[in-house]
């Protein structure tokens, strides 16, 4: 009989032993996975940026057709712009210049407002 409780004690340490290597295996198994769903994670995040990559350029590209447009568009506008002004300019100029001279030229002796009547009426009478 004192065969069979040692035996019972072998089978359990048996019996352990096997569970730690289960449980060893499934720790490595575990942390495996782990490698692995980085290593994917990764390359999907990898090909995601590539994706939206290539589509910001494709947008990009499309668009800047549209924005050498418009700067040309403006451009345009603004040279119109200058020419029409310039030309106003040279029509008008000398009528403006005119008007000017003859502002200047033109003097009216006049009594500032601030000057009281009354002063003058002392004045006259001296």
């Amino acid at each position: 009989m004192a065969s069979h409780p040692s035996q019972g004690i072998q089978t359990l340490l048996e019996a352990e032993k096997e569970a730690a290597k289960i449980v060893q295996q499934a720790r490595q198994y575990r942390v495996q996975r782990l490698k692995d769903a980085r290593s994917e994670a990764t390359r999907e995040i990898e090909e995601y940026r590539r994706v939206k990559e290539d589509e910001f350029k494709a947008f990009e590209a499309s668009h800047a057709g549209n924005i050498s447009n418009v700067q040309v568009a403006v451009e345009k506008e603004t040279d119109d712009k200058l020419q029409s002004i310039s030309e106003v300019f040279e029509t008008q100029k000398d009528q403006v210049l005119r008007k000017l001279l003859d502002r200047v030229v033109l003097i009216k002796p006049e009594l500032h407002r601030n000057l009281k009547k009354g002063a003058l009426g002392g004045l006259e009478e001296q």
